[in-house]
């Protein structure tokens, strides 16, 4: 049982130490403030590439000044004063002291580019999470009008901030990520049920649509039993033999795939037919979609958690989760896609004769008399 600490108690043993990274940006702003003239070494961060606000306003204000004479700035304190007084416009809680810790804890700075990766490598982490959390919550809004197109773009914005980090951090040898994947455990969705039925009942009695639904596959399914039908359904159009109930369930009988169901549990849920099959692939369709961009979203979030992947290996294994997504964005793109129009038909020479008519017939001419 957990101890009830005491209402006057300090509850500062509690609090969690900051992470590595937080320890490398005090060395690389102590460096800077021994050496200033160190931050033309210093690419690829900026201000917000740091992880508190304090640090942030410091580099700022480092890199909005002047740098000073190096002489003088070993034994004149000024300098220091006006980057605190610049950095305390952002960050009110700075100090002299904490500043003059920041000195002290730098021993090496000539490391200072060094440094400066590191706080490189930890931003993009950070920037890569904040992405996948916008793709997570997009995908779980069901307030949004156009909830696909939403996660698609948040999609496109995680795929962009993966190809700036690859840009940023070159491949480099064991690059892919050993994190194990994060268990996936879908809550039963009574609605997903009940469109999946409707749309295998639809595609039983109208068949022909089933051959021009290729863009729906059996893993946009929520239930096995559901899939297996499909893919039962599925397999009778491409032999283009009948279609109805009673061939679907002797197809199923033949795979072995009926589960749980009886037979005449099976022949009463494909006769309910209400609306079209394209209708409710649709809606499966959507809901994969949606799913698919929640398990990549804690893909990327599971990397991200784990602090010995390194940025090179956040790109490979971010662009694997993405590629899912990105063969269920083609598939929507096929399904919704407006039907192409009609292309006329090329005249022939026979044709244009016909609507012609008739070749009129000129009249022999007249002999010239000798």
């Amino acid at each position: 049982m957990p101890r009830t600490p005491e209402p006057d108690e300090d509850d500062l043993a509690t609090t969690p130490p900051p992470p590595p990274v937080f320890h490398v940006e005090q060395a690389l702003l102590g460096a800077l403030l021994l050496e200033p003239h160190r931050l033309s070494e210093i690419t690829g961060i900026g201000a917000s590439s740091f992880s508190t606000a304090a640090h942030a306003a410091l580099f700022g204000a480092i890199g909005s000044m002047p740098a000073p004479d190096p002489v003088e700035h070993a034994t004149d304190a000024s300098w220091l004063h006006e980057v605190l007084t610049v950095a305390r416009r952002q960050a009110r809680g700075l100090s002299p002291t904490y500043v003059h810790a920041l000195v002290q804890v730098c021993k090496w700075p000539q490391h200072a580019a060094a440094y400066a990766r590191i706080v490189e490598a930890e931003h993009a982490r950070r920037r890569l999470a904040a992405a996948a959390h916008r793709l997570l919550h997009t995908a779980h809004d069901v307030s949004l009008p156009h909830r696909v197109t939403s996660v698609l773009a948040e999609a496109a914005a995680v795929a962009g901030v993966v190809d700036d980090v690859a840009a940023r951090f070159p491949p480099h040898a064991g690059s892919l990520p050993r994190t194990p994947a994060p268990p996936t455990s879908a809550p039963h969705d009574a609605e997903a049920v009940d469109e999946e039925l409707l749309l295998l009942a639809t595609a039983t009695a109208y068949p022909a649509s089933v051959e021009q639904m290729r863009w729906l596959t059996a893993d946009d399914f929520t239930d096995p039993l559901h899939a297996d039908l499909w893919q039962c359904l599925s397999a009778l159009t491409r032999r283009g033999v009948p279609v109805d109930p009673v061939t679907v369930l002797w197809e199923a009988q033949q795979r072995g795939v009926l589960g749980t169901r009886t037979p005449r549990e099976l022949l009463g849920l494909l006769a309910d037919s209400v609306g079209s099959p394209e209708h409710w692939g649709e809606r499966v369709l959507q809901r994969s979609v949606l799913a698919t961009a929640h398990r990549v979203g804690r893909r990327i979030e599971s990397f991200i958690a784990d602090p010995a992947t390194t940025p090179y290996q956040l790109v490979v294994g971010s662009r694997r989760a993405l590629a899912d997504l990105s063969a269920a964005r083609a598939r929507w793109q096929h399904a919704t896609a407006p039907p192409a129009p009609a292309k006329k038909p090329t005249p022939t020479r026979a044709s244009a004769a016909a609507r012609a008519g008739p070749p009129t017939t000129k009249p022999p001419a007249a002999r010239i008399a000798r």
